[in-house]
């Protein structure tokens, strides 16, 4: 998708859609149309009256005039505007765009900034909300020849001469986070039977191969146990796929600013193990991977946006299945910090692996760790399917994963790590238990469990990503059903201050 400069957009023969977005407010929106000077005012004017057009967030008002279509997109009441107007404002136009095909569409930018001077955020907001609601996963589908398909391939942008250079900046930018969110949506739409150990491994290799900056490591079986994993390899025991540790190591240019590690949970398909989820619990199953995705999304951009930081990336891939060879509930596991975990129940594997994903990152002297994943459906009960859960041990560390998350438009709500909890994991038969005595706050109890793998002095924080990791329905108009890649913009959002 590329974008080209108008003096006068209207003039443009080849263009036959132009976009304008309005706030929710009936003078503003008689502005505009005035300024527009179409001859059909005073019956466009009473069309809004009868559709009952406000300007309310999600509107969109059609005017047909000559050749062209001319798009109203209700932004909603706002005291200020934000990136995910704009996001939003583009989802509606993409929606539109599914009825009427054109590869091509107008915006005068100075009516898109709706009074912010923030040129080079509505740059990146508009690549960002175009490319993310364009996306469709459909390679297993038939072709439907009579479905249009969009595809925007150019952006008319009728800009004053100053805003070129900010503007330009914002969408490359917009374009590289929206191609990595993407990529983690692939990955987690794949079918299990595709996406395996062995599949994530690989994918891990092209983005390596892909950028010079990142080097990659595949730990195998006999390396994991030789180095202690044995929570790993034991939630791995069950299934015929071999399982890859996976470490992603980015280096800037130049001496880092400093270092940083992201861990994504990595269970590429969850039986439950012994404890077999029910039919329903397991239907899902292939997005337990969705850490580890967002965790590819954000190295495949690191080079492109030239990240500051050194950043490493830790992935314990793995099935969950049941077999004669599992994990059994009652088992006691040794991880590679020393510490013991007795298994209580084979479907809480992700805490498991993750602890050895920890220790093996905190070897290698990082004091920073994030880790992503789909660990509870506890914090959905909490939080609902929209909310990620965020846990830290640390209160700058959090607050900046908040203020990344808003700028993203990815909602997420700090939860707490209560001191009196912690006694809830603890085991009869060894240093503390996989699931907790009580059915009660799980999404804590897990947290409080994975932290007991940081080391002292570390800065930790722990985003349980289960609600809004795969969306049963669109979760908003630039993202469909299927996997949300949750995580990716937030993270590169971090990563980038």
């Amino acid at each position: 998708m590329q974008w080209q400069i108008s003096v006068n957009i209207r003039e443009e023969k080849k263009l036959t859609l132009l976009a304008y977005v309005v706030r929710q407010d009936d003078q503003a929106i008689t502005r505009l149309l005035a300024s527009l000077r179409l001859a059909d005012e005073a019956h466009l004017q009473s069309r809004l009256k009868k559709e009952k057009f406000s300007g309310r967030a999600g509107q969109v008002f059609v005017i047909i005039n000559k050749n062209q279509i001319i798009l109203l997109l209700g932004l909603g009441q706002f005291k200020k505007i934000t990136s995910e107007h704009w996001r939003q404002a583009t989802g509606s136009l993409v929606s539109y765009l599914r009825n009427y095909q054109t590869d091509s569409i107008g915006l005068v930018l100075n009516n898109w900034l709706q009074g912010s001077s923030d040129v080079q955020l509505l740059g990146q907001s508009l690549a960002e909300g175009l490319s993310l609601a364009q996306y469709s996963f459909d390679r297993y589908k038939k072709t439907d020849k009579n479905k249009i398909k969009v595809a925007v391939k150019t952006v008319w942008l009728q800009m004053l001469s100053g805003h070129k250079k900010r503007f330009e900046q914002g969408w490359k930018k917009g374009e590289l986070l929206a191609q990595a969110t993407n990529l983690a949506r692939d990955l987690v739409n794949e079918p299990a039977e595709v996406m395996t150990p062995t599949f994530l491994a690989e994918e891990a290799r092209r983005i390596a191969k892909a950028n010079r900056r990142i080097v990659v490591k595949i730990l195998e079986e006999d390396k994991v146990k030789k180095m202690g994993m044995g929570g790993f390899w034991a939630v791995d025991k069950g299934s015929r796929e071999p399982l890859k540790f996976i470490h992603l190591t980015y280096r800037p240019r130049g001496r880092a600013k400093d270092r940083v590690a992201l861990v994504g949970k990595g269970i590429t398909f969850d039986s439950g193990g012994l404890n077999l989820k029910p039919e329903m619990g397991m239907a899902d199953m292939k997005i337990d991977m969705a850490g580890a995705a967002a965790v590819l999304g954000v190295f495949s951009a690191l080079s492109q946006l030239d990240c500051k930081l050194e950043v490493q990336g830790f992935i314990a891939a793995c099935e969950n299945m049941p077999s004669g060879s599992s994990i059994r509930p009652g088992d006691v596991v040794r991880t590679i910090s020393g510490r013991t975990i007795e298994i209580a129940n084979t479907d809480a594997e992700g805490r498991v692996t993750l602890a050895d994903a920890f220790g093996y990152a905190q070897r290698q002297g990082l004091k920073t760790i994030v880790d992503l994943a789909t660990l509870t459906g506890a914090v959905m009960i909490a939080l609902g399917e929209n909310y990620t859960g965020l846990f830290a041990n640390d209160d700058k560390l959090a607050r900046a994963l908040e203020v990344s998350a808003e700028l993203a438009g990815e909602k997420m709500w700090r939860l707490p790590l209560p001191e009196e909890y912690k006694k809830l994991n603890d085991s009869k038969i060894a240093d503390i238990r996989n699931i907790p005595s009580t059915r009660y706050g799980g999404a804590i109890t897990a947290a409080l469990f994975l932290q007991e793998f940081i080391d002292k002095g570390v800065d930790w924080a722990h985003l349980d990503i289960a609600g809004p990791a795969y969306a049963d329905k669109p979760l908003n108009n630039y993202t469909p059903l299927g996997g949300v890649g949750y995580g990716v913009r937030t993270i590169l959002n971090w990563l980038g201050k």
